[in-house]
């Protein structure tokens, strides 16, 4: 039986959270928010909206971690909740929340996928971080043997947990925005299919973005690093599995 959450990194994005929660919980699953070490104001919102909403589960980092273990607690949480998915959404309002269902429908129907939101960018976009995407991009397709991560950046995903929870358990991660493509990487090496989802993405007035160019870029190279080194370890297996699957599709 398939069970699905929700899940919400939060640190210091209090704009969106409400309005958030409450176009979430026409589905009715549990809404896992974690509090990243937000500041009092932000913290207070999250607490509000544990205390009103019955589907709201709210856990705290006392101190700011970082997205990516952010994210790890809530995998983890969401196991204990004895849920099956998790769908990952962002707080700071970039993500296109009517997309939410089309994302559910199709994990449903290939629950053993790993869905993940392909970005359709507005004008709204930094060029510097757009153009910084597809240095991301070349490393993940190199590491992984596979253009089939269209886009590893993109905080809008459901992880199927029976795949991702042994990754977790096995595998040490970067804390941070480089935990978002290396969990993909991860996920590929153990053969999981993909389904990428075009999915509009914005930049809006009050959003609020905490990627520090120094920190997380030194980050995101330490994971690709460790990646590359894991991929020349791994590739025969990953050259047999691409061989595999080529004959699949060729029957």
């Amino acid at each position: 039986m398939l069970k699905y959450g929700i899940v919400i990194p939060v640190y210091n994005h209090p704009h969106y959270l409400a309005d958030l929660v409450q176009h979430l919980q026409q589905f009715q699953y549990p809404i896992i928010l974690i509090n990243d070490g937000s500041h009092a104001a932000c913290s207070e919102i999250l607490r509000q909206l544990a205390q009103q909403n019955q589907h709201v589960h709210l856990v705290e980092h006392a101190t700011n971690q970082g997205k990516g273990q952010a994210v790890i607690t809530g995998l983890r949480y969401a196991t204990e909740m004895g849920m099956t998915h998790l769908l990952q959404l962002d707080a700071d309002g970039q993500h296109h929340w009517e997309d939410v269902a089309k994302f559910f429908r199709l994990s449903q129907q290939h629950p053993e996928a790993m869905v993940i939101g392909q970005p359709i960018f507005d004008a709204s976009v930094p060029k510097k971080r757009l153009y910084g995407r597809y240095v991301t991009h070349f490393w993940v397709w190199l590491n992984s043997l596979s253009l089939e991560i269209k886009d590893s950046m993109c905080g809008f995903r459901i992880y199927p947990l029976n795949k991702t929870i042994p990754i977790l358990d096995k595998a040490k991660f970067q804390p941070r925005m480089g935990f978002d493509s290396e969990i993909l990487v991860r996920l590929k090496w153990e053969n999981t299919p993909f389904i990428n989802v075009p999915t509009p993405v914005i930049y809006p007035e009050h959003g609020i973005s905490h990627f520090n160019v120094w920190r997380d870029n030194i980050g995101l190279s330490q994971a690709h690093a460790r990646l590359f080194a894991g991929m020349l370890i791994r590739l025969p297996q990953l050259l047999w599995q691409k061989r595999g699957s080529g004959k699949s599709r060729a029957d």
